[in-house]
């Protein structure tokens, strides 16, 4: 194997979670004919460890029994020590462990133009390049031409606003939204607002927007390293004492913030007023989002605007088999979260379980504003009965390697083709 930098290698910053499961990723998939990795640090007692902590896998398993069956042998083995050249499944993969700050990765040197970040840690597209503590946009001043974040953008200074140059993109969802000449920081939102695109853009697509009242999710969520094992002390100022809580013993109420992510990737979810909230389980991975919608509907069976839970489920099915086929999977298996582990999917309708109720709201014309007194007289009843049907859509996803880092593989290929030679 060559231990010369590759041309038009992918970086990828971080060594976490997602960090590793995109080396995965892209070792199976062999878009790039290179990876540098940056950990920033040294790991263990040497680069061993850092084949390990490649290699194996608490979640899935061993990657070469993961990624190429059970009759495959390990795969990831040192190349040039003093490189940090690895091989892994016959990819070269280097391993960087000196700088932290973004804008101290020379990934120039190293043939990238395009870095995932997968550290969680620089999310304000805002920051400049060169701050001490670092920042996303470090990326681009030492050398790369597009960045891709693994997490939801947050500005973190008042009054600032996301960058022009900065843009939210899901792959199946606005990935064609890219445009190259202009946007250079990319944020792949998160695991959830990922799923529950998928969720939304079929009945968006079907009924519109128009016909939303309101609309909410709750994800019943899998631990993740931001949680503690055990029980300890809240950092100072804290204000959610419940992720220091045991991660193994605990059900965790938190926040999420895929309401306003959502906003960005589907602008027409703005007008419906979406909120969302996450409850932390004590699983390793799969997610489950709870949809719940209400639509105004017509209220009697033989007319074609009625929302039942057949008609939900038909759009559900027709778009796994049709427009989001490869993101959606329609499903009547009554899974639990192992029979999905892994599963390529940004999410699995759970349709057995999709419910549907009509019924009516009253409403009091003459407690709405801007409705002359005149008007409300004229009518038979100043209160109006509005047919609506409450909707409630299960969908499980694979918040670690089989929804997320998969779309987020898609994402990275979709940015490093719109670069071109």
């Amino acid at each position: 194997m060559s231990q010369k930098p590759s041309e038009d290698a992918l970086g990828i910053n971080g060594l976490g979670r997602i960090g590793k499961l995109t080396v995965w990723h892209h070792v199976a998939r062999r878009h790039f004919p290179a990876l540098v990795v940056n950990v920033g640090r040294e790991v263990g007692r040497g680069l061993e460890a850092v084949c390990g902590a490649i290699e194996k896998d608490s979640t899935y398993g061993a990657m070469h029994r993961f990624l190429f069956g059970v009759g495959a042998e390990p795969c990831v083995r040192i190349v040039d020590r003093d490189a940090g050249l690895l091989d892994v499944a016959g990819v070269p993969v280097t391993v960087l462990q000196e700088s932290r700050n973004p804008h101290d990765i020379d990934w120039k040197r190293h043939g990238v133009r395009v870095v995932v970040d997968a550290t969680g840690a620089f999310n304000d597209p805002a920051r400049p390049a060169d701050l001490p503590s670092g920042a996303l946009r470090g990326h681009l001043a030492a050398g790369a031409e597009k960045v891709i974040n693994s997490a939801a953008f947050k500005v973190k200074d008042a009054g600032a606003r996301i960058p022009d140059d900065a843009v939210t993109l899901i792959y199946g969802i606005n990935h064609d939204a890219l445009d190259p000449m202009r946007h250079h920081l990319v944020s792949a939102a998160s695991c959830t607002t990922t799923a529950v695109a998928h969720m939304l853009k079929p009945l968006l697509d079907t009924l519109g927007a128009s016909t939303v009242m309101t609309a909410s999710m709750s994800t019943v969520h899998a631990a993740t390293n931001s949680q503690r094992v055990l029980d300890a002390l809240p950092a100072a100022g804290s204000g959610d004492l419940r992720k220091t809580r045991s991660a193994l013993n605990s059900i965790i109420l938190t926040s999420t913030n895929a309401a306003a992510a959502l906003e960005l990737v589907m602008p027409e979810i703005g007008q419906v007023g979406f909120m969302a909230d996450s409850v932390r389980v004590p699983v390793p991975t799969e997610s489950l989002a709870i949809l719940n919608i209400t639509f105004q509907s017509a209220i009697r069976p033989d007319e074609t605007s009625t929302v039942t839970r057949e008609v939900i489920n038909r759009i559900y099915a027709d778009a796994a088999g049709g427009a989001q086929a490869g993101h959606m999977v329609y499903s009547e298996e009554q899974n639990v979260p192992a029979d999905l582990s892994g599963m390529r999917a940004a999410v699995v309708i759970e349709g057995v379980e999709t419910h549907t109720r009509t019924g009516f709201v009253n409403v009091d014309l003459s407690s709405l504003p801007g409705i002359e007194p005149a008007i409300v007289d004229a009518l038979p009843s100043a209160v109006l009965d509005v047919p609506v049907t409450h909707a409630k859509v299960f969908g499980w996803y694979d918040n670690e390697y089989g929804s997320y880092t998969n779309l987020l593989g898609d994402l990275t290929v979709h940015v490093h083709r719109s670069l071109g030679d």
